[in-house]
């Protein structure tokens, strides 16, 4: 379940989210304005730009595939400058996450999982998945879609859900 929770739903955000940079690039060219000011915008002036909301997206997806798994995860410099470099970003994640499998979160409710600023507390891996992961993951996709649109980028609910699994 937790793979499904994790990998399966954060690679389709993820192919969501690359849709929505087309368009913000298809935005950028018709405005006449450099792609470079998205991605440095924000919707406060304490609030991260739409660049850091997505690397956050992508830490947050890997790194917690990663420690729930202990399969390594790629490693990002958070150099971005570009569409096409936070594109190859989020591309990265994707393939990383596809090298995964359900097999590889047999173990995963259980583990515990700590990081240096809890100060030597846990989670188990469940708990790390629908306390922090999910939700962090999410608000940082969600900012993102938000600061694009604030930005005049037009999309909408569509653009953020993608494609559903419809049935007959």
């Amino acid at each position: 379940m937790l793979y499904e929770l994790t990998v399966t739903q954060f690679t389709k955000m993820f192919h969501n989210l690359l849709s929505i940079l087309d368009k913000a690039n298809t935005f950028a060219e018709s405005k006449k304005v450099d792609p470079e000011v998205l991605l440095n915008s924000r919707l406060a002036a304490d609030q991260f730009p739409l660049v850091r909301q997505i690397q956050i997206a992508c830490d947050t997806a890997k790194l917690g595939a990663s420690r729930l798994t202990a399969k390594e995860a790629p490693s990002h410099a958070d150099t971005e400058k570009t569409m096409s470099e936070v594109k190859a970003r989020i591309e990265s994640v994707i393939s990383y996450l596809e090298t995964l499998s359900a097999k590889d979160f047999d173990a995963a409710a259980e583990r515990h999982i700590t990081q240096p600023r809890w100060e030597g507390q846990y989670l188990t891996g469940h708990e790390y998945v629908v306390n922090h992961v999910i939700p962090n993951f999410y608000f940082h996709i969600t900012t993102a879609y938000s600061i694009l649109r604030h930005n005049g980028v037009e999309v909408g609910k569509k653009d953020y859900l993608g494609k559903m699994p419809y049935k007959k």
